[in-house]
């Protein structure tokens, strides 16, 4: 098939390239940033710099499109998206833009890329594992700006399935993580930025490892590989509803921390604790009931696994770093 993947210079943009590439396909990439700021190129696909917010690019990007993938936004871990609810909403226009496009271009298939941070607010403010499923998005009172987002881009792909007959499919991600993707500069997430801070504290153990928060609040991650293959079982199934796509093992971010240490043999960690740091929800998992039942499928990647490739990646492109 001919596939366009929104934001496909982003982290998971990058690896579902590869995956449909890998698959046979016929790919148009497409991210506003250059291409030497993409996390990963792929030669075989035709890779295009767009905004994809303006109606005429986005219209263009669908032209002779079979399958959309719309992983476009301008986001990032915690403390981007709390200090940037403007900028997490503005991305409402790429979603608008792509499925009208869509529509008039007779796209196949759309697929929407939401997130865990689409659920009501009062479900997460203990630390203990609260194991979210598909329904508890409603009465709505997503993360402000970011959640706001997602809920009302999974409205209106559900709009225009109904209005226009476009078949659409919604992932809600929780925290995806894995190499080749952003470990610092303010756009990270937990895991990479704990495995960035780890490497530091061996390179110099006089630097305690700062975390943001009390280290109390409960997440379940999800590893890349896990999330495409996820991504690509929901595409293709008959499903048109949101979906969680994301583990169900929960842990704190202080043992999320302890667990890098343990797979590095890092010697008496020493931690200082931001409480002052953006940190969300108190707790928030994910439950796969819904995910095993439509797919037949869970993901499958351990999150020690999963986190000892990711701090591979990282302390080698930190290693490299400094070398140049």
């Amino acid at each position: 098939m001919r596939i366009l993947v929104a934001g496909a210079g982003g982290f998971i943009g990058g690896h579902l390239v590869s995956r449909l590439l890998a698959d046979g396909n016929e790919v148009r990439a497409v991210d506003l940033k250059p291409l030497s700021e993409w996390y990963q190129v792929h030669k075989q696909a035709e890779n295009i710099t767009g905004d994809l917010s303006r109606r005429e690019v986005a219209f263009e990007s669908v032209r002779s499109i079979e399958w959309v993938f719309n992983l476009a936004a301008d986001m990032g871990g915690m403390g981007f998206i709390e200090n940037n609810k403007a900028l997490c909403m503005v991305t409402s226009l790429i979603n608008t833009h792509l499925l009208q496009g869509s529509v008039e271009h007779g796209v196949k298939r759309f697929f929407f890329s939401s997130s865990a941070c689409v659920y009501a607010s009062w479900h997460q403010k203990e630390a203990t594992e609260v194991h979210l499923k598909e329904s508890d998005a409603y009465p709505a009172d997503p993360e402000d700006g970011y959640g706001w987002e997602k809920l009302f881009g999974e409205r209106m792909c559900r709009h225009f399935e109904e209005d226009f007959g476009l078949e659409v499919r919604i992932a809600r991600y929780h925290n995806v993580y894995g190499p080749f993707g952003t470990y610092n500069g303010g756009r990270e997430k937990a895991p990479a930025a704990a495995c960035r801070k780890v490497v530091d504290f061996q390179l110099d153990p006089s630097q305690p490892i700062q975390v943001w928060g009390d280290g109390n609040q409960i997440r379940s991650f999800t590893y890349i590989d896990d999330c495409i293959e996820g991504t690509m079982r929901l595409m293709a199934s008959n499903f048109s509803k949101p979906l969680n796509i994301g583990s169900s093992e929960s842990v704190s971010i202080q043992s999320l921390y302890d667990l890098i240490c343990e797979n590095q043999e890092v010697e008496n960690p020493k931690y200082t604790y931001d409480l002052s740091a953006p940190q969300g929800v108190r707790g928030r998992s994910s439950d796969n009931t819904l995910c095993h039942s439509v797919l037949g499928w869970v993901p499958q990647v351990s999150l020690k696994a999963g986190l000892e490739r990711t701090y591979n990646w990282i302390r080698s492109e930190m290693v490299m770093s400094e070398k140049s």
